[in-house]
């Protein structure tokens, strides 16, 4: 067995070994919390489990939405169709992806897989990180929920200012990692699965041959399956991470740090990054910190989605160390600066004009 097919295997030996353990928590949960071995262990690590499994739960029906479309546009569309329809110009390209974030209902653990796959297939990377950054908040799955969350106000300030600055900057945040990362390649081809199992997997047909209909549903399915198995292991290590953070981490303290517009942003920031929820459930969360500032809230809202524990594991796993480390900066920066200028020109002045 050559080098790569070992690696290959170990890795899924891995994901299925994690993936397997979530499965017995989740299948045998509630004889495991009337075992006495589990009844003598410390009540805050009973929760642990408990939010784990929320965590994972939550996410796994993204997830399986994300590697299937993700395996589609392996399939069925080609480099060719990518490069028809982007616009030439490299900054053009910006606000059409940011319009096409609105219509995928993705979250930000089902998007870096299709984000990846388009990369691959010919999608110029800032392209692709304008889509990364707008489809887990533009999409109408998570703006019905912000709605119902926030009042089902219309002109709820945190209901539309989440949309418009999800919009705005996911579009500053392509063009400065377009200037960043211009005409280079970032994705982890030689490393990641994504390309050995590609290879693992692939079937020979000929440039002249198309498969058939059962052929092609076969194809989407291997490519389906290998992906879950490869984003599985990181979900599962994020969210057990991301789960320890929410039992210990003292909330009061979290209360007394964010008194005023820069740390209470900061603090927000950093507890949706660390609670890696999904886009789709996290308005409601949101809506219970009501010692929080408008501000601080859409903070969270806008980072998180755009950048937590969870998602940076699967960033890891597809792209280069580089690249990821200089677009969780870029992504930290523009939305904490953009925080503070909503905080000083435009909530003040927000029910004067509705």
């Amino acid at each position: 067995m050559k080098p790569q097919q070992v690696r290959a295997f170990g890795k899924d030996l891995i994901g299925m070994g994690l993936l397997l353990l979530f499965l017995i928590l989740f299948l045998f949960s509630d004889r495991l919390s009337e075992s006495r071995y589990i009844q003598d262990l410390p009540a805050a690590w009973v929760n642990v489990n408990t939010l784990f499994l929320s965590i994972v739960i939550e996410a796994i029906p993204f997830i399986l939405l994300g590697v299937f479309v993700s395996a589609l546009i392996q399939i069925y569309i080609s480099e060719e169709t990518i490069r028809r329809y982007l616009p030439k110009n490299a900054l053009g390209a910006l606000f059409p992806a940011a319009v096409l974030g609105a219509i995928f209902p993705l979250c930000e653990c089902a998007i870096v897989p299709v984000v990846a796959r388009l990369v691959k297939k010919g999608m110029p990377l800032h392209v692709g990180v304008v889509f990364l950054v707008a489809a887990p908040i533009l999409n109408p799955i998570v703006f019905a929920s912000t709605f119902f969350a926030f009042g089902s106000s219309w002109t709820h300030p945190v209901l539309l200012t989440r949309m418009g600055l999800a919009f705005i900057l996911s579009i500053i945040i392509g063009f400065v990692l377009f200037l960043l990362f211009r005409h280079t390649r970032q994705l982890r081809s030689q490393a990641s699965s994504l390309t050995d199992h590609d290879h693992l997997h692939s079937h020979s047909h000929s440039h002249d041959e198309k498969p058939g209909v059962m052929q092609r549903i076969k194809d989407t399915v291997y490519h389906a399956v290998d992906e879950f198995f490869l984003m599985g292991k990181y979900l599962i290590l994020g969210a057990f991470i991301a789960s320890l953070f929410q039992t210990f981490l003292n909330r009061e303290l979290l209360t007394t740090i964010g008194a005023n517009e820069y740390s209470s942003t900061a603090v927000m920031m950093g507890f949706a990054y660390l609670l890696s929820l999904c886009s789709e459930a996290d308005a409601f969360v949101a809506a219970s910190f009501t010692q929080f500032s408008a501000g601080s809230l859409i903070a969270f809202l806008v980072y998180g989605p755009m950048l937590d524990l969870k998602n940076t594991f699967m960033l890891f796993a597809y792209f280069r160390p580089k690249f990821v480390i200089a677009f969780m900066v870029t992504v930290t920066i523009t939305v904490f600066t953009a925080i503070l200028i909503v905080n000083r020109f435009l909530l003040p002045n927000w029910y004067m004009w509705f």
